[in-house]
């Protein structure tokens, strides 16, 4: 018998380890796939830790549903005396709808967590129950039949959907006038009136076309039209898109395909026709219409804010294609002849395009009329300044080297400005929320705690609701005085199943250095539920870089106890953590909330800033956590954050090894990007260098393609890098979802999660 050799032995052995090592792997897998779907579905392991108040007559109470549907319990809260009360008796109300109903009502609590106010004062309450509608007195548990007639005067408040497509779900909004007879509507692209008391409806205009719009209602805008204070006239936008290029939405399904043009929210190309905005003051009881003078200067965009008190004049924002300027301007509703008041001026771009959008958070006019705060980034960061309606700079109330966010409401009468901030310099991107006098002065902090604040203020501007949280503490919500004084913690998020069934653990914080060796930039990591600090982990970034809004995500996990549900998108980075990869984001040079220097490093070279800070922040986590194993990066996302992945993998291809994009935008040719890219004719160079398919031969790691037929980023943007692919004869992968937009659907986003298992194998 041959004796065995030290080799042999060793092989042995090796061998045996491997086989161990490759079944406890497998054993863990069907954990770590279970853990991964739970991860998705965070927020069901969440209760508590979020309120919605509705607020009662006095400005300051309210009340708020919680335990919803099972044990639902409305409270109310009435912040003047500190308390907290059931706002109904449930065994009595129960027990007075169960024979109207013919059966006991659903759940255990409450059989509703909606109702209305009806009537004089707040004695009566109508509400819903298995589609009936009822009444209730208070003072005596007597529950009647609700008339038909009250449900149609509610009519109004149905959101209506304009499209039925993914890609432009949004809400079209009835504006009703101040003396309550009638709600200013779109119908068939002309403004109508309805009549909120017998549903009657007259037309307004008869000129409306499909590409010739009155209101535009290709997008949610709640400020499409305005009201004058008498309710004599009508402020409304038109839009004229009849030179703009449509997006074709090819319907797949059916016996035959079917192709929809439409009109997306933004233009495209760039460089091309954009869409015109006119602005019009119409006469209720003529039905004349003015169109107001916004001057002679192409591609406008208007926005409405309101009319001045005593209605002499309209007030809107005007932008231009180059956002370089944003104007606040002034019309006279007789003549229709308009004057600037403020003018915002950058030789880049205005508060990074979006927020010049609009003006909501960002301008502020005085009941008195005389007087507006305005949102200016002049110095460098953006900061609060009080003018007259004459132009006159009256005062600056903030100043420093941080942010304002935005403006939360004014209290005139005590002198008060309420806004959010990123000022604490440790900390730059946690938002608080502060005070400073109208007079000027010191500003005042009124949140505490870490991280992020939303903040909701009474009508009565006496309190307000505070819901804070950060990445590694749960939503906690506090009812306070408007000087910060805590009233009382109405919820606080509970948070053990999340520890018992997802072995959670926070995420952690990090700060890394640019590519420049010296700006700080801030993200977040996560890690496996069976995290062991000796083992190497294959890392995958969450990508969505943008100059108009930050990617990573401060608050405690979306939808789990924060205003505002968040889609399993957002959940992806931390759920596809449990699989056994190390996930991480970070909001690199370019983005904004930092500062005009720092969101200006991007302005007319786009495309080259953005992977190198990317980059140096992989090379420095690693540097720090050894587990990271830089060998197997993966990089994913959606639209621009999809433009992103790719272009890691063109780039940086001894950094990202696979990458998954979801309608990716290939070479950023939407108007908007202009903003920040100029227009291609002035900026050839850029464009051109911008372009992700003129670099498709330098692909050489794992590339998954994947787009929703209806998506907004149309199909063309990946079959062009399909076509630039195939050309320099370069392996990628590809799947087409029909009827479905950029990132919604499970499908795709466990296609994204196969990808990476089967190429950075976990």
């Amino acid at each position: 018998m041959l004796k065995p050799t030290v080799q042999t032995v060793m092989t042995v052995v090796v061998g045996v380890m491997l086989t161990v090592v490759l079944a406890a792997q497998e054993t863990a897998q069907p954990e770590r796939e279970a853990m991964y779907s739970r991860y998705l579905d965070f927020a069901s392991y969440v209760t508590g830790g979020s309120v919605e108040p509705h607020w009662m007559a006095d400005g300051s109470s309210f009340w708020y549903a919680e335990g919803a549907p099972e044990n639902t319990v409305i409270h109310r809260v009435d912040p003047q005396a500190n308390t907290q009360v059931p706002l109904f008796d449930t065994v009595r109300l129960r027990q007075a709808v169960a024979p109207l109903l013919g059966d006991e009502p659903p759940y255990q609590g409450l059989p509703f967590e909606e109702f209305t106010f009806i009537g004089d004062g707040e004695g009566t309450v109508e509400f819903t129950v298995a589609d009936r509608a009822f009444i209730l007195q208070l003072d005596s548990y007597v529950v009647t039949p609700s008339p038909a007639e009250s449900q149609e005067e509610k009519s109004h408040l149905i959101p209506q959907i304009a499209r039925s497509y993914p890609y432009d779900r949004r809400e079209l909004v009835e504006v009703l006038s101040p003396d309550g007879r009638w709600f200013a509507s779109l119908k068939d692209d002309d403004l109508w009136l309805r009549s909120p008391a017998d549903g009657r409806e007259v037309q307004l205009t008869t000129d409306g076309t499909e590409d010739y719009q009155w209101g535009s209602r290709e997008y949610y805008s709640p400020n499409w039209a305005s009201w004058s204070p008498d309710s004599s006239k009508l402020a409304v936008r038109k839009v004229d898109l009849r030179q703009v290029p449509k997006l074709p939405i090819v319907h797949w399904l059916g016996p035959v395909e079917e192709v929809e043009w439409i009109h997306l929210s933004y233009d495209r190309p760039a460089g091309g026709p954009m869409r015109q905005t006119e602005l019009f003051i119409v006469d209720i009881s003529s039905k004349r219409r003015m169109r107001v003078d916004t001057g002679r200067e192409p591609d406008q965009a208007l926005n409405l804010l309101g009319w001045r008190p005593d209605g002499a004049e309209v007030l809107f924002l005007r932008s231009f294609r180059d956002k370089k300027t944003m104007d606040l301007m002034a019309a006279d509703a007789l003549t229709g002849s308009s004057q600037i008041i403020v003018r915002e001026a950058q030789e880049t771009f205005v508060m990074g395009g979006w927020d010049s959008s609009g003006g909501g958070g960002h301008v502020h006019f005085f009941e008195d009329g005389e007087r507006v705060l305005w949102l200016s980034e002049r110095d460098g960061w953006k900061h609060l300044y009080l003018y007259d309606l004459e132009g006159h700079l009256l005062r600056r109330l903030t100043e420093g080297i941080w942010p304002v966010v935005r403006i939360i409401d004014v209290d005139e009468h005590a002198g008060w400005v309420y806004f959010t901030a990123h000022a604490d310099p440790q900390r730059p991107y946690d938002t608080h929320l502060y005070r400073v006098s109208l007079e000027g002065g010191p500003l005042t902090q009124l949140t505490e705690g870490s991280g992020q604040h939303a903040v909701q203020i009474a009508p009565s501007k006496r309190f307000f609701l505070d819901t804070h949280s950060s990445v590694e503490r749960a939503p906690v919500v506090e009812l306070r005085r408007v000087d910060g004084t805590l009233v009382r913690t109405l919820s606080e998020a509970n948070i053990d199943a999340l520890r018992r069934e997802l072995q959670w653990s926070p995420p952690e914080e990090f700060v890394v250095k640019a590519a420049d060796g010296k700006t700080d930039l801030w993200g977040v990591l996560y890690k496996p539920y069976e995290f062991d600090l000796n083992r190497k982990y294959p890392v995958i970034e969450f990508a969505d870089p943008n100059p108009g809004w930050t990617t990573v995500q401060r608050h405690f996990s979306p939808g789990a106890g924060w205003p505002g549900r968040r889609p399993p998108w957002r959940l992806l980075p931390q759920a596809l953590a449990q699989l056994g990869f190390i996930t991480f984001a970070v909001d690199g040079r370019g983005t904004p909330e930092r500062g005009k220097a720092f969101q200006d490093v991007i302005y007319w070279d786009r495309g080259h800033q953005e992977i190198p800070d990317h980059a140096a922040t992989l090379r420095e986590l690693a540097e720090e956590r050894p587990y990271m194993d830089l060998d197997r990066v993966g990089i994913y996302g959606g639209a621009g954050g999809g433009y992103t992945a790719i272009r890691a993998l063109l780039v940086a291809p001894d950094v990202y090894h696979a990458a998954a994009a979801l309608a990716p935008e290939v070479d950023l040719s939407e108007q908007w990007h202009e903003w920040y890219m100029g227009l291609p004719q002035e900026n050839p160079e850029g464009w051109r260098n911008v372009s992700n398919t003129r670099l498709a031969s330098n692909l050489e790691g794992k590339l998954l393609l994947i787009h929703g037929t209806s998506a907004f980023v149309g199909v063309s943007n990946t079959m062009k890098m399909v076509a630039a692919l195939i050309q320099a004869n370069k392996p990628f992968d590809l799947i087409v979802t029909p009827e479905e937009g950029i990132i919604s659907g499970r499908y795709r986003l466990e296609a994204v999660r196969r990808y990476f298992e089967e190429h950075l194998k976990p």
